[in-house]
C-alpha cells in the first residue's frame, strides 16, 4: 500500500489526528523500505541467476566498484598505442641526432611533425589490415618448397595432438594431446616446458565441480586450447566440461570455469582482449573474462555439437557445428547469421577477414563463404582426396565449383576415396590479414591455398607432405612458418588410425620472396 507523505503543517499548527506520522517506529520502517528499494535498483538486469555459472570466491566489493566505460577504455588503449609508436620513432631518430647536431641541423618542430605523420600512417595501415579492407599479398610471395626442406618434428607427444596455438610474437607455441599433456615450447630451439596439473583439492579450490559420467574417467583429456593476445593466459578444455585457465609465466593453474554440460571442444580469445569464447558438445557457446575470472553470457543457436570456433578483433564469433551449419554470432547486436552446408557435414572453419571465412567438410571439400550469401560462393571438391597417384593429381581433376553446385569432375569409386576418414578436412587456417590459407587431413599432406576475394576463387598453391591426421594448424603472423599438430588418430574420435604417423608438433618453414 502506498504510504502518504506527511504534509507541511499549516500556520495555525498541525492537527492532533496526524501526530502518528511523526512516530519513530514508522520513520524507521520507511528508511528500511527505502534502503531495500535502493539496493534493488543497483542490480543489473542482465545478470544470471543460474547456479552453475557462479564462480567461487567472487568479490562483492569488486562488483559494486565503478568500472571503466567502453569509451574511456578505447581512449586509453588508443593513447597507449600512439605513445608506443612515437617512442619507437623517437628511438630511431636518436641514432641520427648526434650527426645532425654536428652538422648544425636543428629542426625539432619538423621532427615532431614528421614523427606524428609516420605514426598516423602506421596506425592507419594496421587498422585497414585488421578490418579486412587491406589484405597482404602473401600467397604470391611464397616460394616453392624444396623436397629436402619438409616438415620437421619439433617435439613429440605420447598420444595424438588435438590443438596447437602460437603467441602473438610467434616466438612461443602451445600444444595439447589426448593424454592431457600440455606443452609450452620455443619455436626456434624446440625447448619445451610441461604444465603440471594440480591436485584435486587445489582444482576444487579453483572452481572445479564434482565430475560425473565420462568426465570422471577422462578428467585430463584435452581437446582445445587458446592463448590470449598479450601471452599471459592459456585456456584449455576437454572432457571434464571445465574451461581451465593457466598463467603462462608460472605455468600454474589459476582458475576453472564450470557451466558447460558437455565436453569443451573448442576455445578462442578475442584479439587484443581477455575475452574468451568456449564451444561445447552441449550445443552452446559461453563467454568468459579471463582478467576478471568471470562468466559473461551464453550464446544459443546450434542444434548439435559445436566443434570449431574462431574470433578476430570484432565481437563476432564464428562457430561450426555437427548440425551442418556454420553460424556467425554478432555479440553486441545479439543476433546471428546461419550458413548451411550444401550436402556434407562441416568439420572445421576459420575467419579470413571479418566478412569472409573458410570451412572444411567430411567429404574432402573446402568452401569459401561471405556474409552476403547463405551458401558457399566457391567449393573445392576433393581437396584432400586419397589417391594411389595423389602426387600426379591436377586441379582439373578436382574442379572448383562456384555458387554451391556439387556435381563436378570424375568421382569414380575406383580412384577416389573422398568419404573415408583420411580425406576429411580436419583443420583449416588462414594467415592473418593475408590471402594465404592452409588445410590438413589424413591423406599425408598439408595443402596451401591462395584466396582471391575479388574473383571469389580458391587456388591450390603447394602440397607439403606430412604423415598422419593433421588435427590443428597455425600460421605465424609473419607467414614465415606453419605449425601442425599431428596424431595417429582424429582429434574428436578414434574412427581412423595411421600407425606410421608420429604424434607431435611439426613445423614447416616458408620462404617469402
Amino acid at each position: 500500500m502506498k504510504k502518504k507523505v506527511p504534509a507541511a503543517a499549516p500556520k495555525g499548527g498541525a492537527r492532533k489526528g496526524k501526530q502518528f506520522s511523526e512516530d519513530p517506529f514508522f520513520m524507521t520502517e520507511s528508511k528500511k523500505r527505502r534502503k531495500i528499494a535502493d539496493d534493488l535498483d543497483v542490480i543489473d538486469s542482465g545478470e544470471s541467476d543460474e547456479e552453475p555459472y557462479g564462480l567461487p570466491g567472487s568479490d562483492s566489493e569488486a562488483e559494486m566498484a565503478a568500472e571503466e566505460t567502453a569509451g574511456e577504455k578505447r581512449q586509453r588503449i588508443a593513447k597507449a598505442l600512439v605513445d608506443k609508436y612515437r617512442e619507437l620513432e623517437r628511438k630511431k631518430e636518436e641514432d641520427e641526432e648526434e650527426e645532425e647536431v654536428e652538422e648544425g641541423i636543428h629542426r625539432e618542430s619538423e621532427k615532431e611533425g614528421l614523427r606524428d605523420s609516420l605514426v598516423a600512417k602506421i596506425l592507419q595501415q594496421e587498422q585497414l589490415e585488421e578490418s579486412g579492407r587491406v589484405r597482404r599479398a602473401m600467397a604470391s610471395r611464397v616460394q616453392k618448397p624444396e623436397t629436402t626442406n619438409g616438415f620437421r618434428v619439433l617435439l613429440k607427444h605420447r598420444q595424438s595432438v588435438t590443438a596447437v596455438a602460437l603467441s602473438e610474437d610467434d616466438s612461443r607455441g602451445f600444444s595439447a594431446s589426448k593424454d592431457g599433456t600440455i606443452f609450452h615450447w620455443d619455436v626456434d630451439s624446440g625447448k619445451r616446458e610441461k604444465y603440471q596439473w594440480p591436485s584435486d583439492q587445489v582444482l576444487k579450490s579453483h572452481g572445479v565441480k564434482d565430475r560425473q559420467g565420462v568426465a570422471t574417467k577422462h578428467s585430463k583429456h584435452v581437446l582445445a586450447l587458446a592463448v590470449s593476445s598479450d601471452g599471459r593466459y592459456l585456456a584449455t578444455g576437454g572432457l571434464d566440461r571445465h574451461v581451465h585457465l593457466w598463467d603462462t609465466r608460472t605455468r600454474g593453474h589459476i582458475q576453472a570455469f564450470p557451466g558447460h554440460r558437455g565436453s569443451i571442444s573448442c576455445l578462442t580469445f578475442r584479439q587484443g582482449t581477455s575475452e574468451l569464447f568456449s564451444g561445447s558438445f552441449d550445443r552452446t557457446v559461453k563467454i568468459w573474462n579471463a582478467e576478471d575470472r568471470a562468466y559473461i553470457n551464453t550464446l544459443f543457436g546450434h542444434q548439435s555439437d559445436v566443434i570449431t570456433i574462431d574470433c578476430l578483433r570484432k565481437e563476432r564469433v564464428l562457430t561450426v557445428g555437427r548440425d551442418r551449419s556454420m553460424q556467425l554470432f554478432k555479440v553486441p547486436e545479439e543476433s546471428r547469421l546461419v550458413f548451411r552446408a550444401p550436402a556434407s557435414s562441416l568439420e572445421c572453419g576459420c575467419f579470413i577477414s571479418n566478412d569472409e571465412f573458410l570451412s572444411g567438410s567430411d567429404d574432402g571439400s573446402i568452401e569459401l563463404w561471405t556474409v552476403l550469401r547463405k551458401k558457399p560462393v566457391y567449393i573445392v571438391k576433393n581437396a584432400h582426396a586419397s589417391l594411389a597417384a595423389n602426387k600426379n593429381l591436377e586441379q582439373k581433376d578436382s574442379e572448383k565449383i562456384p555458387n554451391g553446385h556439387l556435381e563436378n569432375g570424375n568421382h569414380g569409386s575406383e580412384s577416389y576415396h573422398c568419404l573415408s576418414t583420411h580425406s576429411w578436412v580436419s583443420s583449416v587456417t588462414a594467415c592473418r590479414s593475408s590471402d594465404l590459407a592452409a588445410s590438413g587431413a589424413g591423406n599425408d599432406s598439408v595443402r596451401l591455398w591462395t584466396i582471391e576475394s575479388e574473383a571469389k576463387d580458391i587456388r591450390p598453391l603447394f602440397d607439403l607432405p606430412l604423415v598422419g591426421f593433421v588435427n590443428s594448424l597455425a600460421f605465424a603472423k609473419s607467414g614465415q612458418f606453419l605449425v601442425a599438430g599431428v596424431g595417429q588418430e582424429p582429434r574428436l574420435g578414434r574412427w581412423g588410425r595411421i600407425q606410421s604417423a608420429q604424434n607431435g608438433i611439426a613445423v614447416h618453414s616458408l620462404k617469402l620472396s
